[in-house]
């Protein structure tokens, strides 16, 4: 299973809060990865993941922060060939991101916003950070919503999800949400789900494709831990 399209998310989740709030917390992020990368010495990047409508494109936050979109491959199981044209200088790659048509350390930077909650099981998400590594050469900088937020964005329900899952898609269910109520559509993580990942796909990662190091951040919004930024250092080479 691969990220669905971002248009159907949209739209089943009525597409409005989570625009009306994403901005700044998506221009913080933005400012993390700069803190922690050399943006202008990457000669290379690949942003995993882009949304595929055009309406959306705010959505693509690092391309419409970024000064050099000559560098950025962007890549979507997705039709997002506009960005090409859009952004110019990109080049865009049509394909799933359990499986990306990369040699190994194709990329100085791999970064990938709000998808891993949408590739399905946590098999699915752990195959996403070890493709994550194994095509990056040098820094992986993946985003994810919080689970634990009191609000949940692509529902826009509060608090419901904090339940077990199970009875959370029960929930959506009758809730005429049978979109989010898949696994293969949201699957929510915690800090404690990130780390977890992160163990079980790069520790014992094969040589050469697994982070040196990783750590995990946070940004906030309304006081509440809203995202998880996981950022991970690969050795030069």
């Amino acid at each position: 299973m691969d990220t669905p399209n971002e248009s159907v998310i949209s739209r089943v989740a009525g597409g409005s809060l989570a625009d009306r709030t994403a901005g700044r917390v998506r221009r913080k992020m933005y400012r993390r990865l700069a803190a922690l990368v050399p943006l202008e010495l990457l000669k290379s990047v690949l942003d995993v993941g882009v949304t595929a409508d055009h309406e959306l494109v705010s959505s693509n936050f690092f391309e419409e922060l970024y000064p050099h979109p000559e560098r950025i491959t962007a890549l979507s199981n997705q039709d997002a060939r506009w960005m090409e044209t859009h952004f110019r200088g990109l080049s865009f790659v049509q394909s799933s991101a359990l499986a990306m048509p990369f040699a190994d350390n194709s990329f100085d930077l791999v970064f990938s916003n709000a998808v891993i909650e949408h590739v399905g099981s946590r098999d699915n998400q752990k195959q996403l950070l070890e493709e994550c590594a194994r095509v990056a050469r040098r820094f992986i900088f993946l985003t994810t919503p919080n689970r634990y937020h009191p609000m949940e964005f692509h529902t826009v329900l509060p608090l419901i999800h904090f339940l077990p899952k199970k009875i959370h898609r029960a929930i959506l269910k009758k809730l005429g949400m049978d979109f989010f109520a898949r696994e293969e559509n949201l699957n929510l993580l915690s800090k404690r789900d990130v780390l977890a990942l992160a163990r079980q796909a790069w520790t014992s990662g094969v040589s050469g494709r697994a982070p040196n190091s990783w750590a995990l951040y946070t940004e906030r919004f309304l006081g509440f831990t809203s995202n998880l930024l996981l950022f991970a250092k690969k050795g030069a080479r």
